[in-house]
C-alpha cells in the first residue's frame, strides 16, 4: 500500500482535504490517491469521515460521562461478548478494554445527567455479567481528538522592564 499509510495521517488531520490536494502533497498522481483511498474504504481501514464540532460554544447542552466497568466472566461470555453487547446501544460512543480496577471503559452521551442515570441503571446494570459500575460525569472538555475547545486569553499581566 504505497503512501497509504501518508494518506490516511493526511485524511486524520483534516478529511475535507480534496484528492487533488492530497496528491499535490505527498507527490503522486491524483488517480492513484482516489484508488488508494477507494481501496482502504473497501476494506475498512477508513471507517468514517467526522466533523468535530464545539457543541457547547454553538449553545447546544449535551452530556456525557465516562462509566468504569468491572465484570465477571463466564465460559460462555468472554470479554468480546460483553464488549459487543454494550456497544450495541445507540447512547454508547465508545467501548475500550482497559487495565487496572476496571475492565472497561465505556463512554456515554444523552441529553441529561438523569438520562445517563437511567440509562446506567436500567441498561448497563441489568447485564448479567456486570458486577459493579462508576460512573464520572464530562463537566467540560478542553481538548478533543487533538483540537483544543477553547480560545487563549490575551495575557493582562504587567509587563515587568529592568
Amino acid at each position: 500500500m504505497e503512501k497509504a499509510e501518508e494518506i490516511l495521517r493526511i485524511l486524520e488531520g483534516n478529511a475535507r482535504l480534496s484528492t487533488k490536494e492530497i496528491s499535490d502533497m505527498i507527490g503522486i498522481d491524483e488517480e492513484k490517491v482516489k484508488d488508494v483511498i477507494s481501496r482502504l474504504e473497501k476494506e475498512q481501514i477508513i471507517l468514517k469521515y467526522k466533523t468535530l464540532i464545539n457543541w457547547e460554544k454553538f449553545g447546544v447542552e449535551e452530556v456525557y460521562a465516562i462509566i468504569d466497568v468491572r465484570v465477571n466472566l463466564t465460559r460462555e461470555k468472554g470479554y468480546d461478548d460483553i464488549a459487543k453487547r454494550i456497544a450495541k446501544f445507540p447512547e454508547v460512543h465508545a467501548v475500550r478494554l482497559v487495565s487496572g480496577d476496571y475492565d472497561f471503559q465505556v463512554v456515554v452521551k444523552g441529553k441529561s445527567l438523569k438520562e445517563i442515570s437511567f440509562f446506567i441503571a436500567e441498561k448497563i446494570s441489568t447485564i448479567p455479567e456486570v458486577r459493579d459500575t462508576v460512573t464520572h460525569f464530562v463537566l467540560r472538555t478542553y481538548k478533543e481528538e487533538g483540537v483544543l475547545l477553547f480560545e487563549d486569553e490575551e495575557d493582562r499581566r504587567l509587563a515587568i522592564v529592568p
